[in-house]
């Protein structure tokens, strides 16, 4: 699986993540839009249908769809940060961009590990099987350094958010 890079939209940090999927978009689109399927690899769910401006309070805070244009594009804003996938078809499949603008470079490394950890586990839905949350976050802090190194960040909040989640589960 290939990393995420880290780049600047509308002057905020922006992770982004390309992936090379060997199925085709109409596939890739149900499982990143159709509740039934979320559930299987996403940290949260919602009822959606998706259509734009559809808004759902999750956590606490605002999930509105933005864009909704099957079967290429789905974003949405999350807590005030904008995430969306793209879907390109290309020879033997698609193409996947998903993109999470953040509002601080500082959580990067950490927020850059969980979608690393949740695509796995969309490739291994899409290939028919199953990746629990669990197995999905084995390497967790590995995968965390790795991105802090890269991104130039302090890994400290991290490593702390790792042990709390950790401690939680003892």
């Amino acid at each position: 699986m290939t990393d995420a890079t880290l780049e600047t939209i509308d002057g905020r940090p922006a992770l982004r993540f390309e992936r090379t999927l060997p199925h085709p978009v109409e596939r890739v689109w149900r499982a990143v839009s159709v509740p039934a399927e979320l559930e299987r690899w996403m940290p949260a769910t919602v009822g959606w249908t998706p259509a734009k401006g559809e808004t759902f309070e999750s956590y606490g805070a605002t999930l509105e769809v933005t864009e909704a244009a099957a079967p290429h594009r789905l974003a949405w804003t999350y807590a005030g940060q904008p995430h969306g996938f793209e879907l390109t078809a290309q020879e033997g499949g698609c193409r996947l961009v998903f993109t999470h603008v953040l509002d601080d470079r500082a959580s990067s490394a950490q927020t850059a590990t969980g979608w690393h950890a949740y695509l796995s586990r969309l490739d291994r839905h899409l290939a028919g099987g199953y990746l629990s949350e669990e197995e999905a976050h084995q390497g967790w802090a590995e995968t965390h350094e790795r991105y802090a190194e890269r991104f130039g960040v302090d890994p400290a909040p991290g490593r702390r958010f790792a042990e709390s989640l950790r401690a939680g589960r003892q």
